[in-house]
């Protein structure tokens, strides 16, 4: 049924998260204060596993600081960062604690519904655990116990930033420091959709039938956990392209297509919006106060949702709340929406997870069965 898109000749290049970047800033930063010796590069272990290596520039030591900088190569994945000059600057303290802030051109967050608490530097989870995780690592191989405050700044991280959604979501001075597994992998359209092609076809190879389309490398993982005993062939990550990726898979001849996601994309997904970038389609918290409102929730909670800061930050509500089916009608639109837009005769299925890995409702629709009107 249909060919699939030819797959562009010779490898796509990957690029670094901004979380990579000022994770090895801040190991080169901390060596050099250590050592008084000027670290020109350095290695670090990214979370997919791999090592990669990290060119310095502009290292520096001052009394009790020190700081280097690399600049943030978004491989085929062109981005607002890419290009940007990541600093670390490190400095003893005087208790035993790993400090870890945003400085100039890192943002910080204002309003709720985000990974990071409100008041703190926009340095996501992952980022933190590797600045710490590589600090902890440089101090005990110096033998050393002592205090470390680590800053990343950006310095044009504040106009950058304009070229992101960080203001809408409360994020104010800068850039986020971002990256769950360290590497960037390529969303030029074409690049990204013949990496999604090459997936699709090492599945059909293996002559796999089910195929679960994710829209991260958070949800993937969650999504391995809720399908064990399928091969990890099976798993796609599709990004954004979500229509493309679910039409590649038909076409492939699956007959079970799983889609995996949080709260954000599932919600543009359940209102037919398939390619689901931030800067395509914005959250329609209307949207989610109609499905709100068909789950049977009260009134004034739903004029709540039209008030709120991310899509999350509705889930969380919904969960608080126990209003479990509003989650269930958003995952048999989604499922709807795909279904309309592949024509059918397909099984889709749909999980949705919070932030942490907790599934937040689902659905199912067979091939055969009918849309219900919403």
């Amino acid at each position: 049924m249909g060919g699939m898109m030819p797959v562009p000749k010779g490898p796509l290049r990957h690029g670094y998260t901004t979380g990579a970047c000022a994770t090895a800033c801040a190991k080169g930063a901390l060596q050099t204060l250590i050592t008084g010796r000027t670290v020109e590069s350095v290695e670090i272990t990214i979370p997919t596993g791999a090592t990669v290596a990290f060119a310095l520039q502009d290292v520096e030591r001052s009394g009790q600081a020190a700081s280097a900088t690399t600049i943030k190569d978004g491989g085929d994945d062109p981005d607002a960062t890419h290009g940007a000059r990541i600093i670390a600057t490190v400095a003893w303290t005087d208790g035993l604690d790993i400090d870890i802030d945003g400085g100039t051109g890192v943002g910080r967050v204002t309003k709720p519904g985000l990974p990071i608490p409100v008041g703190l530097a926009a340095i996501n989870p992952t980022p933190r655990r590797m600045i710490r995780e590589v600090v902890e690592e440089v101090l005990a191989e110096h033998g050393i116990q002592r205090g470390v405050k680590v800053v990343i700044s950006v310095p044009d991280g504040e106009k950058r930033a304009e070229k992101t959604l960080n203001g809408r979501l409360g994020i104010v001075g800068g850039i986020s420091i971002l990256g769950t597994r360290g590497i960037v992998v390529p969303f030029s359209t074409s690049s990204y959709q013949a990496s999604i092609n090459l997936a699709i076809r090492v599945a059909q190879a293996q002559g796999l039938q089910t195929l679960v389309l994710t829209t991260g490398g958070r949800s993937e993982k969650y999504a391995m956990q809720r399908f064990p005993n399928l091969p990890s062939e099976a798993f796609v990550e599709m990004g954004d392209f979500i229509g493309f990726s679910a039409m590649q898979a038909k076409r492939a001849g699956m007959k079970d297509l799983r889609i995996a996601g949080m709260m954000g994309k599932f919600s543009k997904v359940a209102q037919g919006v398939l390619k689901v970038h931030a800067d395509n389609a914005p959250i329609d918290f209307a949207f989610l106060a109609e499905v709100a409102h068909a789950a049977g929730v009260p009134d004034d909670r739903c004029a709540e949702i039209l008030q709120a800061n991310t899509a999350t930050q509705v889930g969380e509500w919904m969960v608080e709340l126990g209003y479990t089916q509003f989650f269930e009608r958003l995952a048999r639109l989604a499922c709807e929406q795909v279904n309309r837009h592949i024509g059918g005769g397909v099984r889709i299925e749909t999980r949705l997870f919070s932030l942490q890995g907790e599934e937040w409702g689902g659905a199912v629709m067979d091939e055969q069965e009918k849309e219900v009107e919403f």
